[in-house]
């Protein structure tokens, strides 16, 4: 073997070290982002009307994705067809979920509101059962959805009757767990083959779902009678990082390794969400949280498992 054979294997070595630690840095800053996303709502709801978190969190998620676009040269899609499928697609997949959790951490803790998100799985596992022929169910995904919503109620506390719990809050954050499958699978029915980048059609998703909310949020809310700092930075950083940036970051982590491995950022959100809310927060936690947390992401795993061959 040649002395420059060593120094080129030597030299391309790093390089694939670097790729992969660049994958899992960018995996853990999206688990990141996205946990913290619930405690930046909360702070946002503490000066800010729900609505007016939401309209401000797409509004900065919605600039980074135009920034992006501009610099990548990549154009709106083209079609009044698109175009009406996008407009649901903003509401499912974006306005109506962040405006649910919102107003859902007016009333429980965001700990809760990050647990309830990671029950998008098992929803998303309940709907295919029936929208999905294509994606019939095994025993062991059946098994994990059983499994995952035994999880939901542990951390209600089901055998004590629900106690202490705000129902209408806890509700208003599953609906918007269950909110994210159904856009998808209604994404994927009609939007499919259509052409557009990714970057595109989400660019447009994003500006559909802040076109919405822009005529929602005079309808419901008065305009501020201050402004508050610390809120005012949680929604902007809610958008631009946990909106717009993690949606960057998302379609990186699919193309290098896959929608598999980077669809499990899902399962490190509520540890995230949990700890921040306790740490940083001072949010109470009872021992039925984490338990429940940890078999709703067992069940939510299970779900997640396909036919092999």
């Amino acid at each position: 073997m040649s002395s420059t054979t060593v120094t080129r294997r030597t030299a391309q070595a790093p390089s694939r070290t670097r790729r992969r630690l660049d994958w899992r840095l960018r995996f853990a800053a999206l688990s990141a982002i996205w946990g913290f996303s619930f405690l930046l709502i909360k702070v946002g709801t503490e000066g800010y009307a729900p609505f007016q978190v939401t309209f401000g969190r797409l509004f900065f998620g919605t600039a980074v994705l135009a920034v992006t676009m501009a610099v990548k040269r990549e154009r709106l899609p083209r079609g009044g067809r698109t175009w009406a499928h996008l407009a649901v697609a903003a509401f499912l997949l974006n306005a109506l979920p962040f405006s649910l959790f919102a107003y859902s951490e007016l009333t429980i803790p965001s700990t809760l509101a990050g647990i309830c998100n990671a029950t998008s799985p098992l929803w998303g596992m309940a709907l295919s059962i029936v929208a999905l022929s294509e994606d019939r169910p095994t025993r062991v995904r059946v098994a994990g959805l059983g499994l995952g919503f035994l999880g939901v109620l542990t951390v209600l506390g089901a055998w004590q009757g629900f106690s202490g719990l705000d129902a209408r809050g806890t509700a208003m954050a599953l609906a918007a767990s269950l909110s994210y499958p159904v856009g998808w699978i209604y994404v994927r029915r009609t939007l499919a083959g259509s052409g557009d980048s990714h970057l595109s059609l989400t660019g447009a998703q994003l500006l559909l779902a802040t076109v919405q909310l822009a005529f929602v949020t005079p309808l419901f809310t008065t305009l501020p009678t201050r402004l508050d700092v610390v809120p005012l930075l949680a929604i902007a950083a809610l958008g631009a990082l946990g909106t717009g940036l993690a949606v960057l970051v998302q379609y990186g982590l699919v193309a290098e390794v896959g929608p598999t491995t980077a669809q499990m950022v899902t399962y490190f959100i509520p540890v995230i969400a949990t700890a921040a809310g306790v740490a940083i927060l001072g949010e109470s936690l009872r021992w039925s949280t984490p338990v429940g947390a940890v078999i709703v992401l067992a069940g939510a795993a299970l779900t997640q498992v396909r036919r092999s061959g």
